[in-house]
């Protein structure tokens, strides 16, 4: 165990519309396979000198080789809106699509570069036999669920099977922020705000829904990342479910929600699930509520995350990893656990 050790749980491809397309079947030559994230996305606004790049295996590992990153998790970037996808064979033609195009341009290259799938929630029996293949056929360590975008909350029955297969696999399950549609956020004509309010937004309504609906409780197997929203809304939401719920209760003859009993804090629970390592959070460095996360929560839930080669460049992502190694508030254990342990952990690979 060292701080040299750094294993990169949240880089991206951007899709090239010229490969990716010859990987659906109905070949939409002309049009993106992905609605859009938003509705500013990428119009007026600007980003780091160096990013957004159209990167490939080749230029990963240059990139890799010079942070000093061992391996990356590759998620995507126009796919983050795959939950917008309002036609459900469209949605399980290009999640397939995608799934096929990222192992052959991506992960078949180099064993340092290893794919999170996409699935069709709007299928939910379709999207179980896709993270059946994904896992057992491509040899991806799971997939990703979209933060925003789907009909229902990621905490609802309807995907309760996709949970169980995920569950048999013992497989990981990233929900990632990027999709900001119908968050309130519509009418904002600056993008800054949301982006910075969007990730966090979608990450934290994912999570409500799945901690009241005791997913995490039904599907012990399953680790879950929270990805791309940073760490700080993690404390937030603890510290406001545990005040809600001391003045508050939900009529729940079913069972479908969780009772958290008289006297234990929906904060304590979790907790006990985040040492039980089925929470984990990305971080991606230079992250002022990052001691005390660790403090409230811990440390084995904090994933380091570059986002290449979104917003960043290479001494960006330099700089937030000395940022993470110097950090006089984290223990070298801390530390450790943030820049490789937990991601580890997360992805299935200790």
């Amino acid at each position: 165990m060292s701080l040299d050790r750094i294993i990169d749980g949240d880089g991206h491809v951007i899709e090239n519309p010229t490969t990716l397309n010859k990987f659906m079947p109905f070949n939409p030559a002309h049009r993106p396979a992905f609605p859009p994230l938003d509705h500013l996305h990428s119009l007026g606004s600007q980003s780091t000198p160096g990013s957004f790049q159209q990167v490939g295996p080749g230029e990963w590992v240059e990139f890799m080789d010079d942070i000093g990153i061992e391996k990356a998790y590759l998620y995507p970037t126009a796919g983050l809106a795959c939950g917008q996808i309002t036609n459900p064979d469209w949605a399980v033609a290009t999640t397939r699509g995608y799934n096929n195009w990222l192992t052959e341009m991506y992960t078949s290259k180099t064993p340092r570069l290893k794919g999170m799938g996409l699935l069709a929630l709007q299928e939910p029996q379709a999207a179980v036999e896709e993270l059946r293949r994904c896992v057992g056929e491509l040899g991806m360590p799971g997939v990703m669920l979209p933060s925003n975008g789907l009909p229902l909350h990621l905490g609802s029955k309807e995907y309760w099977p996709v949970y169980e297969e995920a569950n048999r696999l013992g497989c990981a399950v990233a929900i990632h922020g990027g999709c900001h549609m119908r968050m309130g956020l519509d009418t904002m004509n600056a993008f800054v705000p949301i982006h910075a309010l969007g990730h966090p937004f979608g990450l934290i309504i994912s999570f409500a829904g799945m901690v009241f609906n005791g997913v995490f409780d039904r599907f012990p197997n399953v680790r879950f990342g929270y990805l791309e929203g940073g760490v700080g809304w993690l404390p937030f939401v603890m510290e406001r479910f545990d005040r809600s719920s001391e003045t508050f209760f939900d009529y729940n003859p079913s069972g479908q929600l969780v009772d958290f009993g008289e006297h234990k804090k929906v904060s304590d629970y979790i907790r006990a699930h985040i040492d039980a390592g089925r929470i984990f959070l990305g971080c991606e460095g230079g992250e002022a509520t990052l001691p005390n996360v660790v403090k409230v929560a811990g440390s084995r839930s904090v994933v380091y995350s570059s986002d290449f080669p979104h917003e960043v460049n290479n001494d960006y992502c330099k700089e937030e990893i000395g940022e993470i190694r110097e950090h006089n508030d984290l223990s070298q254990a801390d530390k450790e656990a943030i820049l490789h342990g937990n991601a580890e952990r997360f992805y299935g690979t200790s």
